[in-house]
């Protein structure tokens, strides 16, 4: 694709980057947004029944069956064109940083080794009640729907996401925070720029003098006041972003 004037020399010129990708990054390796997660079975619940953790203590078995469901899915599903352009443009640059909103792994499955997750990591389960970490060998090995927890007495097995209600990991929003006021280019891709608080990262980016680039099909809030709002898909705008820095 034909980029804006301007826009490679503002990347080949910065030396820290922050990027930041939400739910339309990878909604184009297959991968279902929440809202589009709610068909079939699941389509007449709400979202605190399945991400909250009053609705896990309601109906453990029907949010673990819920969150299995989407880890089947993304089983199926590879990282695409623009997850392997991130894994270019990292080498380039002293300072860079990967905030993703996704839950799915797919920017390591392609070869990104800076990545905060912002919202955790689905492919993960954690004690409901300690909040530790329980290897995939002690599921694998349980029968029940969801496990017991390895940590506590009355813990289960949750997902290692972040659910409505629950604060984003600390040290992930430290670092992406502070990439944001120090970084010199920002890209915001496939994210409607509306969670909160990531959807303030590229904002404060703005407010500290770095160029922001949008990578979105469909315009957000950002769109007006980004230096450069691209409406493409981040598997086509990529690509050509990173062929700029060789």
């Amino acid at each position: 694709m034909d980029l804006p004037e301007g826009l490679a020399n503002a990347l080949k010129s910065a030396k820290k980057i922050l990027v930041l990708t939400g739910a339309g990054m990878s909604a184009e390796s297959g991968v279902p947004t929440f809202r589009d997660a709610q068909t079939g079975m699941w389509e007449n619940l709400n979202p605190e029944d399945l991400a909250t953790a009053a609705g896990f203590h309601a109906n453990p078995k029907l949010v673990w069956d819920w969150y299995e469901a989407r880890r089947t899915n993304i089983n199926q599903v590879s990282p695409h064109a623009g997850h392997y352009a991130l894994v270019e443009m990292e080498h380039y640059f002293d300072g860079f940083l990967l905030a993703t909103q996704n839950v799915d792994s797919l920017h390591q499955q392609a070869g990104s080794q800076r990545v905060v997750e912002l919202h955790g990591n689905i492919m993960r389960s954690i004690c409901s009640e300690t909040g530790k970490q329980i290897e995939q060998a002690w599921i694998n090995s349980s029968n029940d729907q969801p496990p017991g927890s390895p940590h506590h007495p009355d813990g289960l097995a949750r997902p290692a996401v972040i659910w409505f209600g629950e604060s984003l990991p600390v040290d992930a929003l430290n670092q992406a925070t502070e990439a944001a006021y120090h970084c010199d280019l920002c890209l915001s891709i496939g994210t409607s720029t509306l969670v909160q608080p990531a959807a303030s990262l590229p904002f404060v980016a703005l407010s500290s003098g770095a160029t922001v680039i949008e990578i979105n099909p469909l315009p957000t809030a950002l769109s007006t006041k980004a230096q450069y709002s691209l409406q493409a898909t981040a598997a086509v705008a990529l690509p050509a972003i990173a062929a700029t820095l060789v």
